[in-house]
């Protein structure tokens, strides 16, 4: 697949990956093994939006709800994040990927901060795909955070439009969504990107994300491509950029 050859191709997909706890319970398997399953449905992902010519792609990796998860299962997300970013950062190079990360990343464990830190630090000036990881992250925190950074600027009313406040979002240098993905046969935001998916096409595979692949990427791309984007005009379809 290859953006070239159409005019209605997604700029920026992101991707809720849910269903690893069940895929495990599923094969009869601790939580954890499913969690680890995922990181392969990642570098699958990663590398269908890659060749697609996707430029941004957004993964909800933990959420601050998930904070509220068993200790144990939360201390063994974290050592998989840090081995997975540790692991991947010479496939992100050899593939040109740029690692970005939104979230409440101070809450996150000194160790993955550091992988993490290091690992958008050596891709910072690759030119290809952007991966944005939402670590520790929810949109009801992101809103409230850029308006108690409106508030403590003291920036007049007459100056907020909707515009300037997404300049206070952790996203202000990324295209909002033009797709949103869940897996895990639900259909919820689940408190992702609140204010950026105002317009995106939202898809709910029935798949589970450890299952997840490239195929079931482009998929999902081929039917964004079908359907009309009229952003509330009546009539009026409107292409993707």
């Amino acid at each position: 697949m290859n953006s070239s050859n159409s005019k209605h191709f997604p700029v920026h997909i992101a991707i809720i990956m849910d269903g690893n706890g069940r895929w495990a319970e599923e094969h009869g398997k601790e939580r954890i093994f499913g969690h680890q399953n995922g990181v392969e449905a990642v570098r699958s992902a990663i590398e269908g939006a890659g060749e697609a010519g996707v430029k941004y792609l957004t993964l909800y990796a933990f959420s601050t709800e998930n904070w509220n998860r068993p200790k144990e299962e939360v201390d063994a997300l974290m050592q998989l994040l840090v081995k997975a970013i540790k692991n991947e950062v010479d496939n992100l190079m050899k593939n040109q990927v740029r690692l970005k990360a939104i979230g409440n990343l101070g809450s996150l464990p000194v160790e993955c901060q550091s992988e993490l830190h290091d690992a958008i630090e050596k891709t910072k000036n690759n030119t290809g795909l952007t991966v944005v990881l939402a670590l520790s992250y929810s949109g009801r925190w992101e809103i409230t955070n850029a308006t108690k950074e409106i508030v403590r600027q003291k920036i007049e009313e007459k100056e907020i439009t909707e515009q300037y406040f997404s300049t206070f979002l952790n996203t202000n240098d990324i295209p909002d969504p033009d797709i949103l993905i869940r897996t895990g046969r639900e259909c919820r935001i689940s408190n992702f990107l609140l204010w950026q998916i105002a317009y995106a096409e939202l898809f709910f595979p029935e798949i589970l994300w450890p299952d997840f692949r490239k195929e079931h990427l482009n998929t999902i791309i081929s039917e964004y491509q079908t359907r009309q984007r009229r952003f509330g005009k009546t009539g009026a379809q409107i292409a993707t950029p």
